[in-house]
């Protein structure tokens, strides 16, 4: 199984973080690793065999010290605290970002383009992390995971960015422009989020967007100053899972926990 071990300078040794790719596991195409060999999915929603994910799920829970809280996520910005649940599935709780407080448990968000983002309060006594997809990001589901840390006692903040959909291939429409333009806080920061969007040469109306820019206007705003990661595309790299160059795909997770 391959493992991205996050970058992330000054996190503190109390806490583990990975996040997975899309090999090592046992579902076939299209859930496969795309070179043939079994594929490490994690989603139980996206069609492939319940059989095959669960013996992913298992694969990757030797990894962990406990079963991971799976959130129901829905592109929103509520965010749960994770040390409330048990590990696995959380039925009936729509959420698009968990933290914890509690040694041992995972909190856990799966992708297949949309941004992971995981923090960590730099005195090692709160984790948590976000599925920021372009609605999530404009609903402030990064500001929301922040504001929830903090009420549980968190200190300085820091936060990483996992592997997304990048600037070069996120196509939207005016519309997503217009969502984050009127989001966006007046003056400086809303020039900010505007020279996020590249217009697309002769296609009007359309414009290549950087999500990773979008996410670290939206962390500083809640006075998250260091913020590592970002960069890796999902759609150019077919060590991922993408459902913006696939249709049809499978799911990754960006976990992170107190030991």
């Amino acid at each position: 199984m391959q493992l991205i071990i996050p970058d992330w300078p000054g996190l503190p040794s109390s806490v583990g973080a990975f996040a997975t790719l899309r090999s090592g596991g046992f579902s076939h195409a299209p859930y496969d690793d795309g070179n043939g060999g079994g594929g490490l999915n994690l989603g139980t929603h996206v069609g492939d065999r319940l059989q095959d994910v669960e013996r992913n799920r298992a694969r990757l829970d030797m990894l962990l010290p406990a079963s991971p809280v799976w959130l129901s996520q829905v592109h929103g910005h509520h965010v749960i605290n994770a040390d409330s649940f048990g590990g696995g599935a959380v039925v009936g709780v729509e959420a698009d970002a968990a933290i914890a407080t509690r040694a041992g448990v995972v909190c856990a968000i799966q992708t297949a383009d949309c941004l992971p983002v995981l923090f960590a309060d730099s005195n090692g006594g709160a984790v948590g992390a976000a599925h920021a997809g372009w609605r999530g990001l404009v609903g402030g589901v990064l500001q929301n995971t922040v504001a929830r840390m903090r009420a549980a006692g968190a200190g300085p903040i820091s936060a990483w960015l996992g592997a997304a959909i990048g600037p070069e291939r996120f196509e939207v429409g005016a519309d997503v422009l217009a969502a984050f333009a009127e989001a966006a806080e007046p003056g400086q920061a809303r020039a900010q989020v505007q020279a996020c969007f590249a217009p697309v040469a002769d296609r009007p109306g359309k414009y290549l967007a950087d999500i990773y820019q979008l996410a670290r206007i939206a962390l500083r705003q809640a006075d998250v100053r260091h913020i590592h990661g970002g960069g890796l595309c999902t759609v150019s790299d077919r060590n991922f899972y993408s459902y913006r160059r696939d249709h049809l795909t499978g799911r990754m997770a960006s976990l992170i926990w107190l030991k």
